[in-house]
């Protein structure tokens, strides 16, 4: 095995060169086909790095639409509560590069979108995005640098919309008894069913 370094070993490894379409495909705005994904979209990647490169991929998810296109070049992503880590918005403040990643339950093709990104806390921007009368503590505002479409393979060869390919949850422990063994704690472990009591509660 041989590790590869430069962009001329991973040519000569990669010969086929990538097609007009694929080169072409990649806009600098959000078209009606872009606006249309996001607005049927539930959920998303957020990739993001540090001031010092280490990097870090968030799952943001709601119902279809709850990222909102501002204008051709802005989509806007409400901060639903998580864990607090911030590991993501952290990142944003040294470092504004993002990509995404958009999907759409049964679709397989998924929408990519690179540019950079701001922290709001706007109190207009934030109420767009209310539940509930709840509130984000924070927007992610989002100015697209590049669109494209990504094609179906990966999402083909994953099966992760067939219903045949799901996987019953009890082939995994639960989330509480699986952070219970990675951090040696000695307290009983959280039940699946009380997670997701716990998360429901606290979903906004």
């Amino acid at each position: 095995m041989a590790k590869i370094e430069t962009v001329e070993q991973l040519r000569r490894l990669y010969t086929k060169p990538p097609s007009d379409r694929a080169l072409r495909k990649v806009i600098d705005r959000l078209d009606p086909h872009c606006r249309r994904f996001i607005e049927l979209s539930p959920f998303l990647l957020l990739a993001s790095s540090a001031a010092d490169h280490t990097a870090d991929v968030s799952p943001r998810g709601d119902g279809p639409g709850f990222a909102q296109v501002l204008d051709d070049n802005t989509v806007a992503i409400p901060d639903r509560p998580g864990n607090n880590r911030l590991d993501t918005l952290t990142n944003l403040l040294g470092n504004p590069e993002v990509a995404l990643i958009f999907m759409v339950p049964g679709v397989a093709e998924t929408l990519r979108i690179n540019g950079t990104a701001e922290i709001r806390d706007d109190a207009d921007l934030c109420e767009r995005f209310a539940v509930d009368g709840k509130l984000p503590l924070s927007v992610v505002l989002v100015t697209v640098r590049e669109a494209y479409l990504h094609c179906a393979k990966s999402i083909m060869r994953s099966r992760i919309w067939d219903p045949d390919a799901r996987i019953e949850r009890s082939e995994l422990p639960s989330m509480g008894q699986m952070i219970k063994d990675q951090i040696g704690s000695t307290e009983p472990a959280e039940s699946q069913e009380e997670m997701v009591e716990r998360y429901r509660a606290t979903l906004y």
